[in-house]
């Protein structure tokens, strides 16, 4: 559990396609074995520390003839930003990805003092 020290607390949201393998033959539909894509994804307005990040597959598109194979994170989360991963293995044949993500943190308040 994160606990929140502040009282300005952030909400971010976003989706993010995050590739396309049918049109172009590309290794997610065409490849076999352990196969992984990563996006940054760079929140609009940094975050004081660390957000909590949700991730979440709003959208696939996953060939039937094959079982359906998909874990999705986030990783190395910063104030800045996070990576969103999307990893697929074996004979999965995925075509798109579409993630929805929400981040939760504390951001800069006006009341707070550096003392420094």
């Amino acid at each position: 559990m994160k606990k929140i020290n502040n009282n300005a607390v952030g909400v971010c949201r976003g989706s993010e396609l995050m590739f396309s393998s049918y049109d172009n033959d590309g290794e997610m539909w065409s490849g076999q074995g352990s196969r992984f894509i990563v996006r940054r994804v760079t929140f609009p307005t940094p975050f004081l520390t660390s957000p909590i990040v949700h991730v979440s597959i709003s959208m696939w598109d996953i060939a039937r003839d094959s079982n359906q194979r998909a874990h999705i994170e986030a990783a190395d989360v910063a104030p800045d930003g996070f990576d969103l991963v999307f990893r697929t293995w074996s004979d999965t044949r995925v075509a798109r990805i579409r993630a929805d993500w929400l981040a939760i943190g504390e951001l800069d308040y006006d009341d707070d003092w550096d003392l420094t």
